[in-house]
């Protein structure tokens, strides 16, 4: 593909005038993945069971098929990790470093206090914040390294409290079959010592299931590609997940005020994660829509990853330019797409990003470009992708925890509602319930629910 005619290969969709649906968004109508994570699902399903009955075989034989590496193991030596933050170039620890801070300050903020209501005297409700026992954190690999990823796993984890948590990220054939040392190296700066050289579908199975290395955990959280995401959903239930965080995408919401430097220099850093990286533009101006497309011609030609990234994804049909007549049309639009990253690049943005609904992140005015948040922000850039925002949030403290309720009551302080309870039961027609409670009092148990006052009657 020419560089020269990329400002006509991302496409536009015009929903001015008439072409704005007056009965709501349809999210068809925007752009989107052709492969979707319920079309991976039968493609993963076989993988996750063969790792469920061979357990380390199984991945062993997957990283040769995958990722073109042969190993003998999975666990990562202790030694290994540890080798790998002593050779880190120093500049790199620094700025790993910087962003831990960072991310402790804000996940540190997160943490859920128990709470005691009393609800009657002598009876209370309780809520009691309890981490998950052991959880499998993945760290996407392949086209680039992510020690970030690390970072966003690790610190709301241990800001919960989670006393048992592993690391997985696949195998690298440029590093003997490890993880890329940077990511092991992060481990080692967060304490993380025990990581495992496995990615894909595969790795979400082998924490699902447990191997005879790696012991089940009871929830997996991380970005990964499509395939990790199909994992994900596909093994929801026998293990928790935190969102379907897929391959990532960009939604900037931007007016004539914006500039299309930044514009187009913010869609092009999701681009280049990978061909099926989702680029959206919403805007109310046709000339800033020209002025992007001619910018990404310019910056995407001085760029690197440009054909194996860069230009199928802006060229794909998950990416493009959405004309409206307006900003109320706009946040429309952005909250149909419920986009993982959404810019607001408008005058009074602040405003207008107050108005949005569904985003995973959103990042306000001409100064919070996306990859802030990626690294430094201290905010968490394990987001939901492929429309998931409209119903899931970021990983956070939260989690990593469970709200668990505490009932405590009286002889009096159930006496007391005891008619509400056996009314209620009777009117379910569930009388062994009502039974439970008239067996606490003396002869309760002959006693028909005419017999009990209901308070306030």
């Amino acid at each position: 593909m020419a560089f020269s005619t990329l400002g006509r290969v991302i496409s536009r969709i015009d929903l001015r005038g008439d072409a704005f649906p007056t009965g709501g968004i349809d999210r068809d109508l925007l752009p989107r993945a052709e492969l979707d994570v319920e079309a991976a699902l039968e493609k993963v399903r076989p993988i996750c069971e063969d790792v469920k009955h061979r357990g380390t075989a199984a991945l062993i034989d997957y990283a040769e098929k995958f990722d073109g590496v042969t190993i003998d193991r999975v666990r990562v030596p202790v030694d290994a990790i540890k080798r790998s933050l002593a050779e880190l170039d120093p500049k790199v620890r620094a700025a790993l470093e910087e962003s831990i801070r960072r991310a402790r300050l804000v996940h540190g903020e997160q943490r859920r206090t128990d709470r005691t209501t009393q609800v009657v005297p002598g009876g209370t409700v309780t809520e009691r914040w309890v981490p998950v026992e052991r959880v499998g954190l993945y760290v996407p690999g392949g086209r680039s390294v992510y020690p970030s990823s690390v970072i966003m796993n690790v610190v709301p984890a241990q800001e919960a409290g989670v006393a048992s948590m592993a690391v997985a990220s696949p195998p690298q054939k440029e590093f003997g079959g490890l993880p890329h040392p940077t990511i092991l190296a992060a481990c080692a700066l967060l304490e993380v010592d025990e990581v495992y050289a496995a990615g894909g579908a595969q790795a979400i199975a082998m924490f699902a299931y447990g191997t005879e290395d790696c012991r089940p955990a009871a929830m997996v959280t991380g970005p990964g590609n499509i395939w990790v995401a199909a994992a994900k959903r596909l093994l929801k239930g026998r293990i928790g997940i935190d969102a379907e965080a897929g391959p990532t995408e960009i939604a900037i919401l931007a007016d004539a005020t914006a500039d299309p430097v930044h514009v187009a220099a913010d869609l092009i850093s999701q681009a280049e994660h990978d061909p099926l990286a989702a680029a959206v533009l919403v805007t109310d101006s046709p000339d800033l829509a020209q002025a992007v497309e001619k910018e990404l011609e310019t910056q995407v030609a001085a760029t690197k990853h440009i054909e194996d990234r860069i230009v199928p994804a802006l060229a794909g049909r998950q990416s493009g330019i959405v004309l409206v007549d307006g900003i109320d049309e706009g946040l429309a639009v952005v909250d149909a797409y419920a986009a993982e990253h959404l810019e607001i690049q408008t005058e009074n943005a602040a405003q207008v990003a107050a108005r949005v609904r569904n985003a995973g992140a959103i990042f306000v005015g001409a100064f919070a470009p996306v990859s802030l948040g990626d690294y430094a922000a201290g905010s968490n850039h394990v987001l939901p992708t492929g429309g998931c925002a409209c119903h899931s949030s970021g990983l956070s403290v939260q989690s990593f925890l469970r709200g668990i309720h505490v009932v405590d009551y009286t002889r009096e302080a159930l006496a007391e509602v005891a008619g509400t309870i056996v009314t209620l039961a009777d009117a379910e027609d569930l009388p062994a319930h009502g039974a439970a409670v008239r067996a606490r009092f003396a002869g309760g148990e002959q006693m028909n629910a005419d017999d009990w006052t209901v308070p306030g009657s």
